[in-house]
């Protein structure tokens, strides 16, 4: 029996055989260039046992699955940083890349380039963005959704005419309160054209006159798919811009459509949308037989303090008119003992005294004063007497100084008296107008230029001629010059 060594190969193997056999290195090296091979692909599988970003490198490692295999798979951080959704188990993915080997363990894994989401993950997606869109547009703030009336008497509702939800909200508003008036607008609520027949809807319920105080927008319940009409750009923005305030029921409890998130009030099904708008008997009966005790409770107690407020304003008036007439009576008990009431002459006798007191006083001041005035006028007298005895010698000192000055200054002025007559006459003698005097004269061109040769003038200028008396002005015919 041939013999096996520790590789489970037999020992009686031919040294060719050996010779062809590879290395796991290089059998891994064959497998990874096989792999490359492949072209980049799409595969549709669900995520399971997802694990990442990784908080070291931030990749994300898991597998993808369908119902009888599954796949190893990995995006990298750079990939995964742009993604449009986060990754979780159970997510149906379109992923696009390649396959790799990891050569020291020999694992195959699927490296993802990119991905998308598939079949229902991509209408909730689609839905989440313009759920997105429209919350930063303002249409799902609280501020701006409408007070819906706690008791509701006529109420419209849009929805399918064919279905049990529209028997649901008609029972419940008959148990609940059979005085509320129902106006029923049909319309389809799935299917191709069903969000513009509730556009339509809402627009007929919004104009039935009188108008009704709030719409009631319900379907029942359904797949994701079926409640894709409530998702609806325009009919989101219909339910928005209606005139009347929207109520939503659409679906059951978990369900939550986008109409739902923009309507004045979301209620989780179509009959908790009615009982909202519909209080029943017992609550309108408890509410006004509360009110009703709020209100003779807060009558009797305002009657009691206005009674209490009456009294002490009473008392105040009294006490204040009281007071009043004693400070009057207190007036007029001073007045009536005045002197000017009890004696009216005596007003007159005493400012007739004082009159006589004021002239004796006036008269012994004025005597005073002129005893004084005479007293000052003796004092001056001597001496003004004494300062006028100086008075002859200091003129005949003045006249001294006078003559003396006269003379003096006829001096200063002969000397250039004799000069500037000098100068006179020589300025007289050398004047142009002694010159004329003797019968010559000045001839002027047109710019009022002394002008001395004929060579200034040509024939048709303007001159004028400086005469002892006058001038005279003339034009020029011609020109000659003396040889």
């Amino acid at each position: 029996m041939a013999g096996w060594d520790l590789t489970g190969s037999s020992s009686s193997a031919s040294g060719a055989e050996k010779a062809e056999a590879l290395t796991v290195s290089q059998a891994a090296e064959m497998a990874a260039g096989a792999l490359n091979t492949i072209p980049r692909i799409t595969v549709l599988g669900e995520v399971t046992g997802f694990r990442g970003p990784n908080a070291r490198s931030g990749h994300c490692y898991f597998q993808i699955k369908d119902e009888s295999s599954a796949l190893d798979c990995i995006v990298w951080r750079g990939v995964y940083d742009k993604r449009l959704f986060d990754l979780r188990d159970g997510l149906q993915v379109l992923f696009t890349g390649t396959f790799d080997l990891y050569k020291p363990t020999g694992k195959m894994s699927f490296k993802a380039s990119s991905f998308t989401l598939a079949g229902e993950g991509l209408l909730r997606q689609q839905v989440a963005q313009l759920a997105e869109k429209l919350r930063l547009e303002g249409l799902m703030e609280p501020e701006r959704k409408r007070h819906i009336p706690a008791f509701c008497m006529r109420v419209a509702v849009v929805t399918s005419l064919s279905g049990s939800v529209i028997n649901d909200v008609k029972r419940t508003l008959r148990r609940r309160n059979p005085l509320v008036e129902l106006v029923c607008v049909g319309s389809k609520v799935q299917g191709q054209g069903a969000p513009a027949e509730l556009i339509e809807g809402l627009r007929r319920a919004a104009s039935v006159v009188p108008a009704p105080d709030c719409i009631l927008l319900v379907r029942g319940g359904g797949s994701f798919e079926d409640l894709m009409t409530f998702n609806d750009e325009a009919l989101a923005r219909a339910v928005a811009a209606s005139p009347i305030p929207v109520v939503t029921g659409i679906g059951h409890e978990p369900d939550n459509s986008i109409c739902d998130m923009v309507s004045d009030r979301r209620c989780s099904t179509p009959t908790a949308a009615a009982e909202s708008v519909a209080p029943e008997f017992s609550e309108l009966v408890a509410a006004l037989d509360q009110r009703e005790q709020r209100l003779q409770n807060v009558m009797v107690s305002q009657v009691g303090n206005a009674a209490s407020d009456t009294d002490a304003a009473s008392e105040r008036i009294r006490r204040a008119m009281r007071t009043y007439l004693d400070r009057l009576q207190l007036v007029v008990d001073n007045a009536s003992t005045r002197p000017c009431l009890t004696d009216p002459t005596n007003i007159i006798d005493r400012r007739r005294i004082e009159l006589s007191q004021t002239l004796d006083r006036f008269v012994a001041a004025c005597d005073r004063v002129q005893e004084r005035y005479a007293a000052d006028l003796d004092r001056l007298a001597p001496r003004l007497l004494s300062s006028t005895s100086s008075f002859a010698a200091r003129r005949h000192a003045l006249d001294l100084a006078s003559s003396g000055l006269r003379g003096a200054a006829a001096q200063l002025l002969t000397e250039p008296q004799s000069t500037l007559a000098r100068d006179a006459a020589a300025l007289d003698a050398l004047s142009p107008l002694k010159v004329l005097a003797r019968g010559y004269s000045i001839a002027y061109d047109g710019d009022n230029r002394v002008v001395t040769q004929v060579s200034s003038f040509t024939p048709g200028d303007e001159l004028r001629v400086r005469m002892a008396d006058g001038d005279v002005f003339g034009t020029v015919t011609s020109v000659s010059t003396h040889a």
